[in-house]
């Protein structure tokens, strides 16, 4: 017996933009599109009304933007995985988006296999969005992290967040602050990668991090990754 398809929602107010992320991705065998919505408002609606499993939410959408519905999704009583599309001048935007709930962020202009990549990730909860784009993104919006207040689900800046982490599963932290995947990790830390899954769960139940993003940001603005080691490490 075959899993079912990962379920996904468009919301993007441009209907060209829509027509080619279903076309890309009804393609695949293992994804299927559910819905589309063209403002964040009919977002929210559309996944009141629909069951998803993640969705690719545009940031700048008039009426209610991909920030507040990112929110109101992230609330509903089994929220779907959101993936907010962004570019590398909307650093606002990409800070308000952790706080408001999204899993990764997605460039605009990203080809193809890196959207689905991205899709397929989020939903496995397994991996940060393709750890080139996710260094990239950070370089960019790190910075800013530690001084974001964002909402009241941002990640806590208190450093008592990390005081229940054990030294690996804090070196663990640190190699996902910097955009690595799960095998990145095993090689730098020489274990095999169904024990650094095993530290990455023990990190986001102990910290409280609903998935590797929350963890990330957390990771910053507490101050056990700062931008430049970022930069070394890229």
């Amino acid at each position: 017996m075959t899993d079912s398809p990962i379920r996904v929602v468009l919301v993007d107010d441009q209907q060209l933009v829509r027509a080619g992320f279903r076309m890309v991705i009804d393609s695949q065998p293992d994804l299927t599109v559910v819905g589309e919505a063209g403002d964040g408002a009919a977002a929210v609606d559309l996944l009141r009304r629909t069951a998803a499993d993640v969705v690719l939410m545009d940031v700048r959408m008039p009426g209610m933007d991909g920030i507040a519905a990112t929110e109101q999704v992230t609330a509903l009583p089994e929220p779907p995985r959101v993936v907010v599309l962004t570019t590398f001048d909307l650093d606002e935007y990409v800070v308000a988006a952790i706080g408001a709930g999204a899993s990764g962020f997605l460039l605009k202009d990203a080809p193809p296999e890196e959207m689905l990549a991205a899709v397929r990730t989020v939903h496995s909860g397994d991996s940060v969005i393709a750890a080139s784009s996710t260094r990239r993104l950070l370089q960019h919006v790190a910075p800013i992290l530690r001084e974001a207040n964002g909402t009241s689900a941002s990640a806590p800046a208190d450093p008592s967040a990390l005081v229940e982490l054990t030294p690996r599963e804090k070196e663990v932290l640190v190699q996902m602050a910097y955009g690595s995947s799960n095998t990145e990790i095993a090689s730098q830390l020489f274990v095999s990668e169904a024990t650094v899954k095993t530290h990455v769960g023990r990190v986001l139940a102990k910290t409280g991090s609903r998935d590797r993003v929350q963890a990330v940001v957390l990771a910053y603005r507490t101050g056990l990754v700062a931008p430049a080691d970022l930069l070394r490490n890229a």
